[in-house]
């Protein structure tokens, strides 16, 4: 069930809502109970038969928790359930591309397995070995089965993030007084419709300039530069308004059942180095390949060499966490690249500038390095990137011929002319491009605060709702509402 969608957005989330404002004055304890069946309603909508296995997964952990709390079998434990969670998102996530990897290696006859991926199985099991390896490390074990498998369900982050950690969010859960008011379920509506204009309006629309040309390169054809540059940056934008769209609607609908979510975008666009990206970027991805990956294997303790090896490996694991294929492996690879020689920079600059020219040289250094990672990331096949790496460089062959191809997988070019889409292509770019950079992002804007201990964020000295605010809003609805017939996916939908 998307967020996006019209069974969303009339059916499923005005019932959860009233059912649970009707319970929460029953007991906060109540509240919770509709909350968590509503969360695993939510997940079993798109296949029943998952909800078995995500069911399977929240009670399997939820007990290994309890067999932890004897100190003499914890680390047993808690290895033996890291090896299962990971052996569970290994065999559906990663068995065709061990069998390519094998077939490749050894020649050995090795099938094709049909296998759909159950929604968000990424998300879920990190969640739950971070609760496994932090009850090794002395962490409090959960004994309430409910409010474990809302930390682990709850809709809003379920599918697609924000990665949550059990610390952060089972103790609001457990509030006797919730957090919800009339200021902060506004709050929450008008942070869910920015998120939901963004994907809706601006990344769904963005993808029409790239769905077609990388299907074209995935199938050999070549592509001349204008196009290729259109494509690859309507791509940058449009993941970063999907994802970074999706995480503002997960923070709003958090915030309208008194629950805050961290936030996982800062801006990621403005960075001036890959260090400042990652730190921006899908920040709770980040978090956690920093606490329970690239920490335990030696991080930087062990001298400069062996840390940039740690870095090398995190960032390609990192990428094979988005999807199981070369090109994931590449990106990943290719990051942790950028993240070592970016260090090694940082190690010999004697006092960083702060002036326009090279703080401008920066930027566009790191935002061409994401562009051309970007690459790797969104072609299905290696030759496909090759290609587009080609038309980038300006190795795609004819232009004319190249462009000729991608018309012709089109749809729109053929009623409205190459030149005129074109025009509109790199017009909604440039668009784009200044909302990314010289606007505030969204929990800016609504001056957002993710935990009670931590001050508000904002650009705006005090949000308040009011006639100006709510106007904007029901204007950004409204051209949501119309845009939703295109129904496309989130780009993390299944991860």
């Amino acid at each position: 069930m998307l967020f996006s969608s019209f069974t969303f957005l009339l059916e499923f989330l005005p019932a959860t809502i009233l059912a649970f404002a009707a319970a929460r004055r029953h007991s906060s304890r109540a509240g919770i109970i509709v909350l968590a069946g509503a969360s695993l309603f939510f997940y079993g909508a798109w296949r029943p038969i998952f909800l078995l296995l995500f069911a399977g997964s929240v009670a399997t952990n939820f007990l290994l928790g309890l067999a932890m709390e004897n100190p003499s079998r914890r680390r047993a434990v808690g290895l033996f359930g890291v090896a299962l969670n990971l052996s569970v998102l290994g065999l559906f996530k990663y068995t065709n591309f061990l069998f390519d990897v094998l077939k490749g290696t050894t020649g050995a006859a090795l099938p094709h397995v049909d296998i759909l991926l159950p929604l968000g199985i990424s998300f879920f099991t990190f969640q739950q070995i971070a609760y496994l390896v932090d009850i090794t490390r002395g962490a409090r074990i959960e004994r309430d089965i409910v409010s474990y498998t809302l930390f682990v369900s709850f809709f809003p982050h379920l599918i697609a993030g924000p990665l949550v950690h059990h610390a952060e969010m089972i103790p609001q859960f457990k509030r006797e007084r919730s957090g919800r008011s009339a200021l902060l379920a506004a709050r929450g509506w008008a942070i869910f419709v920015a998120g939901l204009f963004k994907k809706v309006a601006i990344a769904d629309n963005l993808a029409q300039f790239v769905n077609p040309v990388f299907a074209h390169v995935d199938a050999g054809g070549s592509v001349g530069a204008q196009w290729a540059w259109l494509s690859i940056l309507a791509y940058t934008l449009q993941i970063y308004f999907d994802f970074s769209g999706y995480s503002d609607m997960a923070i709003g609908l958090a915030l309208l059942f008194g629950i805050r979510l961290p936030v996982n975008f800062r801006s990621p666009y403005k960075a001036t180095s890959i260090i400042d990206f990652w730190r921006r970027w899908h920040i709770t991805l980040s978090r956690f390949l920093r606490d329970y990956l690239y920490i335990p294997i030696g991080g930087n303790r062990l001298g400069a060499q062996r840390r940039y090896i740690n870095l090398m490996l995190t960032m390609a694991l990192g990428g094979l966490w988005h999807g199981a294929g070369w090109n994931f492996l590449i990106w990943g690879a290719l990051h942790g690249v950028f993240l070592v020689v970016n260090h090694l920079w940082r190690a010999g600059e004697r006092k960083p500038s702060t002036t326009f020219a090279p703080l401008a040289s920066s930027w566009l250094l790191t935002f061409l390095a994401v562009v051309f990672g970007w690459v790797f990331f969104r072609a299905k096949t290696l030759t496909g990137a090759g290609q587009m790496l080609g038309g980038l460089l300006g190795f795609g062959g004819d232009s004319a011929y190249a462009s000729e191809g991608v018309v012709r997988v089109m749809d729109l070019p053929l009623l409205v002319g190459e030149q005129r889409l074109l025009l509109i292509g790199w017009s909604a770019i440039a668009l784009g491009m200044a909302v990314a950079l010289f606007l505030p992002n969204v929990p800016q804007v609504y001056r957002y605060r993710e935990y009670r201990r931590k001050p508000e964020i904002g650009a705006f000295p005090n949000w308040r709702p009011n006639f100006i605010w709510a106007s904007l809003t029901a204007l950004a609805l409204v051209v949501s509402l119309f845009g939703m017939w295109q129904r496309v996916e989130f780009l993390y939908f299944q991860f």
